[in-house]
């Protein structure tokens, strides 16, 4: 049996009496694409800074490409390609200028390069203006440059740190597509932190959840959505929350519900058929109560997120990693 291509368990980092990562077992096998999803603040920057040798852990162990993160950085390093989601491009460059400078960083020939260059500009899609200053690159232009960055020298394991914050839906498409590819035709392990469910839904073979510095939930998206139940019956209510989740529990096929503000998800097991009793038990329930609006849908990952930690993403989504930059944070 292979070794897991990332390994961690009880990885912990601490920033003072900050506990950013407290206590993270995962593992990836080789050529998986692994989706670390979680809100801003949650984690997922320190555990990737960890990965790629950027942070010493403050306790457990980890490895990358069967080495130590914290005893072999230089060869984790070698093994390796990071596109963090600042990306640290010198504007006054070309595209062509900076991968050749990649390709030297990385002991590469200059015939090799060149090779490497051949085939990162089909695989990057900026055309032309690779040859142009990286000052005049769109958002979409450069974070594509910094994925051709971490290219250069054909990494084994690729680490994407929330690689498309900030895109506009077709470039977004565009790395969706790359990321895929390069998994596909490489086989290359990708390890993909982001905030964006439908990208992890949409990409990763695996998931894992982290909030508060701890993974909460991990397995396939399907599985993951699967857990919670078949179908979401979805209510805004007008009062008293828990007097809708009081008149839901009872009911039959219903496996749980939570509460998100004002929002009530049935977890049920037929949603056509629970969503009559349900608008039933709602309207009966007294207190004041008035539905605003019923849906029925199938579950996201969003819900996996509420129903192991009580909130929805977006209501977690602040900033408070310490392992990113300040300025990402305003």
């Amino acid at each position: 049996m292979t070794s897991p291509e990332i390994h961690a368990q009880d990885l912990r980092r601490t920033f003072g009496t900050t506990k950013a990562v407290d206590g993270v077992d995962l593992s990836v096998e080789r050529g998986e694409i692994y989706g670390f999803l979680g809100p801003n603040g949650a984690g997922k920057s320190t555990v990737t800074r960890v990965l790629c040798t950027l942070l010493a852990p403050s306790g457990g162990q980890a490895s990358v490409a069967g080495f130590d993160v914290e005893n072999q950085p230089d060869q984790v390093r070698l093994r390796i390609g990071v596109a963090l989601q600042e990306a640290a491009l010198d504007p006054k460059q070309t595209g062509v200028e900076m991968l050749r400078l990649q390709g030297r960083f990385y002991g590469l020939s200059k015939s090799d390069t060149e090779r490497r260059l051949a085939d990162l500009r089909g695989l990057i899609d900026i055309g032309p203006a690779l040859e142009d200053r990286v000052s005049t690159y769109s958002g979409g232009m450069k974070r594509r440059l910094d994925l051709a960055l971490a290219l250069v020298h054909n990494p084994r394991v690729l680490f994407l740190d929330e690689p498309t914050t900030g895109l506009d839906p077709v470039s977004r498409a565009k790395v969706w597509e790359e990321v895929r590819r390069l998994n596909a035709d490489l086989g290359m392990t990708v390890f993909l932190t982001t905030q964006y469910l439908e990208e992890a839904d949409e990409l990763a073979d695996r998931v894992g959840i982290i909030d508060h510095g701890r993974i909460v939930a991990a397995g396939t998206p399907e599985a993951l959505k699967r857990s919670i139940g078949t179908d979401l019956v979805v209510a805004l209510v007008d009062g008293d929350p828990e007097v809708a989740r009081r008149a839901l529990l009872p009911l039959p096929g219903v496996e749980r519900v939570d509460v998100n503000g004002f929002e009530v998800t049935a977890a049920v097991v037929d949603g056509p058929a629970a969503i009559s009793p349900v608008a039933l038990a709602l309207a009966e329930s007294g207190e004041g109560l008035r539905v605003r609006e019923l849906s029925l849908r199938t579950p996201t990952l969003d819900d996996v997120f509420l129903s192991v930690t009580g909130a929805r993403i977006a209501d977690r989504d602040t900033d408070t990693d310490p392992a990113r930059p300040a300025e990402e944070s305003s």
